[in-house]
């Protein structure tokens, strides 16, 4: 029987409308009604984005302070799944994304209904999606599947070809050496994969072994490294948020100043803290990291791991 699918979504460059329409081809091909809802903001964030404007959204991000949206509408007021297209923003769920989870409008659309979230983004995620599990319980909803797709080259290597793709909107290779930029177009065909296997716990009602088969397929890997940097800077982007709260007359020079200790951190301190780590300690947390990684792969959500 044909289920009710919505499909709420926001994009600068595209990518993420290109990984749901690929993610989403078994299940036109189950005959389901699917629904799209391109989220837009009033005030719209710029694509390509001038670099101030981009590190100007790190307080609001990160505090998730949502933005006022352009009205919308949905053909129902309930379905029999939501499928959220999301990306972060500052190892926060985007502006455009986390104001639709605060949507009261929204929320009622969701409530007691089962989501799934699928994200495009450069490689760290998990921080963002620890908010978006909180923002679905205070909605209701019920969390089943978590896909998130990413840029797959070297930390240090997508730093700049990240940068690159915002500032030119050119999905090219920066002075024809580096690799592509964001997701890529192999992985972006092949989320239809995920798609057939949200599409046979959709006909049984039963999502309660969906993550574990996504998490199978690979839809949601949390690499050591990455959850490692990503657990310490989330708690210092926090902090850096802080103080611009304190002097938000400064606003605009903390951030600069934030820029270049984003880059110095990343290229710099990253690499010596990983190994540090490597040589003294992670030999003897093993147990601990491998709990961390599958907790974050899943979707449960506790407020102590």
């Amino acid at each position: 029987m044909s289920k009710r699918i919505l499909v709420p979504y926001y994009t600068q460059s595209g990518q993420l409308k290109q990984i749901l329409d690929s993610f989403l081809e078994p299940l036109w091909a189950a005959g389901n009604d699917i629904e799209f809802l391109q989220i837009k903001t009033v005030h719209p964030f710029p694509f390509p984005w001038p670099t101030p404007v981009f590190f100007d959204t790190v307080p609001e991000s990160v505090d998730g302070i949502p933005t006022e949206l352009e009205p919308w509408q949905t053909r129902f007021d309930k379905y029999d799944l939501i499928i959220i297209g999301w990306q972060p923003w500052n190892l926060s769920p985007s502006i455009p994304a986390s104001s639709l989870l605060q949507d009261q409008k929204f929320k009622a659309i969701i409530k007691d209904t089962p989501v799934v979230t699928i994200s495009g983004c450069r490689n760290m995620w998990i921080n963002a999606q620890e908010q978006n599990k909180i923002l679905l319980i205070e909605a209701e909803a019920r969390l089943v599947g978590n896909i998130a797709l990413v840029d797959k080259h070297q930390n240090h290597l997508s730093f700049f070809t990240i940068l690159h793709w915002l500032g030119t909107g050119r999905k090219d290779r920066k002075w024809g050496i580096f690799p592509l930029p964001g997701v890529a177009n192999a992985d972006i065909k092949g989320a239809s994969k995920f798609g057939a296997t949200v599409s046979k716990h959709l006909n049984s009602g039963r999502f309660e072994n969906l993550q574990p088969e996504l998490v199978a397929q690979d839809a949601a890997r949390v690499q050591y490294s990455l959850m490692f940097i990503e657990r310490k800077a989330g708690k210092i982007f926090k902090k850096w948020v802080q103080i611009i709260r304190k002097y938000p007359e400064k606003r605009s020079k903390i951030l600069v100043l934030y820029k270049y200790y984003l880059a110095i951190a990343l290229l710099v301190a990253s690499p010596i803290i990983l190994l540090v780590d490597l040589v003294f300690f992670r030999a003897f947390s093993i147990k601990k990291n491998k709990r961390l990684m599958n907790y974050y792969a899943s979707v449960d959500w506790r407020e102590k791991i």
